[in-house]
């Protein structure tokens, strides 16, 4: 299951960078666009992967746990990271406009984190909710707890990032 996770992770990336080279390089807008189109599928495919294995009998496992993980923090930041190569892409080969950097200091450095945090936050709860739905279908509680695994570590990640992020809130970056 950690090598289809991790194929899926190189498969997003190779078409999102196939799909903007065929854009903002060659020109091929219909290529581009079902190149970027089929960016998506590769989740599906996780999801798919992930169900029917479970569904099949095979013990659930850490990696299962972390294809939930990886599921959730793609529908959730994935559009976020689409956008970011694009713009750099659109610069780079195509005259675009240069990558606006983010507030560094002040206040609206420290919405801009909570805001993330905040997404983090979805990409948890939806993470936890394909969790209920990966133990569903795998026979219950009691054949898939080792799925829920990844909710202690990514806990403590998400209190940490808590933490930081809403640390800017009370003690903002000086200029």
């Amino acid at each position: 299951m950690i090598a289809l996770i991790v194929a899926c992770e190189i498969g997003f990336w190779v078409l999102l960078v196939a799909g903007l080279f065929a854009r903002y390089v060659l020109k091929w807008r219909r290529v581009s666009a079902a190149l970027l189109v089929a960016v998506p599928i590769v989740d599906l495919v996780l999801l798919a992967a992930t169900a029917i294995d479970l569904r099949g009998g095979a013990e659930a496992t850490l990696g299962h746990g972390l294809a939930a993980v990886y599921l959730a923090v793609t529908v959730v930041f994935g559009h976020r990271m689409i956008r970011w190569a694009d713009v750099r892409f659109a610069h780079r080969f195509a005259g675009g406009p240069a990558p606006v950097k983010g507030p560094r200091t002040g206040r609206e450095h420290a919405a801009r984190e909570r805001r993330a945090w905040f997404e983090h936050l979805l990409a948890y709860v939806l993470g936890a909710a394909l969790l209920g739905v990966f133990t569903l279908i795998g026979g219950g509680l009691d054949r898939t707890a080792a799925l829920w695994g990844v909710m202690g570590t990514w806990s403590l990640v998400l209190a940490i990032d808590f933490l930081i992020s809403f640390s800017y809130t009370i003690m903002p970056r000086k200029s």
